[in-house]
């Protein structure tokens, strides 16, 4: 497999692993009653297809898991910022720093 192709199949996990903890999140916090069945099952549905995508290329996903937490953390915060409107602070700016500079170490040697 590529490594743009792989790239591209982890950015899209980590957008459905986002988005499903979201619906989690919104569905926590919304209305008891149907909206609240159908944020919950949606997001059983983002899961699974997140889970599904994650394991079937045939990579060694710990060798990639590096590059994977930098594309989740940096989904997570733009998701975050966008639908919740938190926006990041200095000490989640300095960690993502962090995190991404070890995503570039782990990538260097994959």
């Amino acid at each position: 497999m590529s490594r743009g192709l792989a790239l591209l199949i982890l950015f899209v996990c980590a957008c459905l692993e986002a988005a499903g903890d979201a619906l989690v999140r919104h569905g926590m916090h919304s209305g008891a009653g149907s909206m609240r069945a159908v944020l919950y099952l949606s997001a059983a549905a983002v899961l699974f297809a997140y889970g599904w995508l994650v394991n079937r290329p045939p990579w060694s996903f710990g060798r990639l898991l590096g590059v994977y937490i930098v594309l989740f953390f940096v989904v997570a915060q733009a998701l975050s910022w966008a639908v919740f409107g938190e926006r990041p602070g200095t000490h989640i700016v300095i960690g993502g720093v962090l995190i991404v500079t070890g995503g570039l170490v782990i990538a260097a040697r994959a």
